[in-house]
């Protein structure tokens, strides 16, 4: 595994709320990063689509792990803020969240988002949620 994967797994792998969602890191590459998550009726509304806040959640990681990915060794990146399109209802047999700065600055990254529904195996989706997303660089343990 590459270091910069590793630093990018290590820290998705400590978080209790992907491993909850079953989410699983996917791709990681500087300044982009893919997390899948697969159907589960544990996470749909009361309409049988999978809920807003789990899309919400595995959009913004994927959007902050993008930004980890482009910040110096010794910071960590928390969300200071961002906003989400609901596109149409999160229909499928899985979800993929695609995460990729827009913009690094020396504090703040910009980021944008969207979360591809599939219905099957084949490359076609559909994409459900758009986010833009501000990181915030701080020190790690802080």
């Amino acid at each position: 595994m590459n270091p910069l994967h590793e630093r990018i797994a290590t820290s998705f792998n400590a978080q209790g709320l992907m491993v909850t969602l079953g989410a699983r890191l996917v791709l990681v590459r500087e300044g982009e990063v893919h997390i899948e998550l697969p159907f589960s009726s544990h996470l749909t509304q009361q309409q049988g689509f999978v809920h807003a806040g789990a899309i919400t959640s595995i959009v913004d990681n994927a959007c902050g792990y993008a930004a980890l990915s482009k910040s110096p060794p010794g910071t960590e990146v928390v969300t200071a803020e961002f906003k989400t399109n609901f596109m149409r209802p999160a229909v499928g047999e899985r979800f993929l969240a695609v995460g990729r700065v827009e913009n690094v600055g020396r504090m703040l990254t910009v980021c944008s988002g969207e979360v591809r529904a599939y219905a099957g195996v084949g490359p076609d989706y559909k994409v459900v949620a758009l986010m833009q997303a501000t990181m915030v660089s701080v020190p790690c343990g802080a």
